[in-house]
């Protein structure tokens, strides 16, 4: 049998124990119900926190738009080239690039028992004249959405707190997990800064942007009664089992 290739590595070449790990993955995961998820929710409401969750417990893919395309570009796809096209123009990536990227992505192995996607659709033309059609034509549609609920205030609260160690990316915060001394990190004593998206300002236009936009996704989707509504406030581990239990 001719050894196959993966990412240019030969299988053959791939240790043993990798093999391994990864065939038991496989067999754990065969059992698992296929599942198309939409996380929807505005910068800080832990979305970040609870996809790798969720990747790991139900054996799903995690598409980030935003990644995906950055991959593409830099992997000179036929489809990244025509993304990098746009970008240099300061064009949007049009809805078909995004989709075409969705597409080559869902039929890879790891994608085999469903995936979750994050940052796409943003419009409710996407999510109808896109993602549903793509969808239809493979004769699946989207399981669930989970929106991550949060209150503006609490956001700001969250997010203008955030400090970062820069050669680390140590992460503090004035409220919650501040550093011993304030404004110098724990291990080498070197000042934090800021990310200059974590202010007042730019996540109040963000809040807005994310409003205007996805607020019609959410409802569009809650029609097809695909909505599940978390407490996104709580903290993480509240939040791990809420979706754990819409998940069953």
């Amino acid at each position: 049998m001719a050894s196959g290739g993966v990412s240019g590595v030969s299988l053959e070449d791939v240790p043993s124990l990798d093999l391994m790990t990864e065939l038991l993955r496989r067999m754990k995961c065969a059992s698992k119900p296929d599942k198309r998820l939409i996380l929807i929710g505005p910068p800080g409401s832990g979305k970040g926190t609870q996809s790798p969750i969720i990747k790991e417990e139900y054996c799903l893919c995690h598409l980030a738009t935003g990644d995906m395309l950055r991959a593409a570009v830099a992997a000179k796809t036929p489809l990244g080239v025509k993304a990098k096209e746009a970008m240099e123009k300061g064009e949007l990536v049009s809805d078909d690039l995004v989709v075409g990227i969705i597409d080559e992505a869902i039929k890879r192995p790891s994608c085999q028992k469903g995936f979750i996607l994050d940052g796409f659709p943003r419009t409710v033309v996407q999510a109808e004249k896109v993602l549903d059609d793509m969808l239809a034509k493979q004769g699946t549609k989207i399981d669930k959405v989970l929106n991550f609920a949060i209150d503006d205030a609490i956001l700001e609260e969250r997010i203008t707190g955030r400090w970062i160690h820069p050669s680390t990316g140590r992460t503090y915060h004035s409220k919650f997990a501040p550093p011993k001394v304030p404004g110098l990190d724990d291990v080498t004593g070197e000042p934090l800064i800021q990310r200059k998206d974590d202010t007042a300002a730019v996540l109040k236009s963000r809040l807005e942007a994310f409003h205007r936009q996805t607020e019609p996704v959410i409802d569009y989707y809650s029609k097809k009664g695909a909505v599940v509504n978390l407490h996104a406030e709580k903290p993480p581990k509240e939040v791990t089992t809420e979706v754990q239990k819409t998940l069953l």
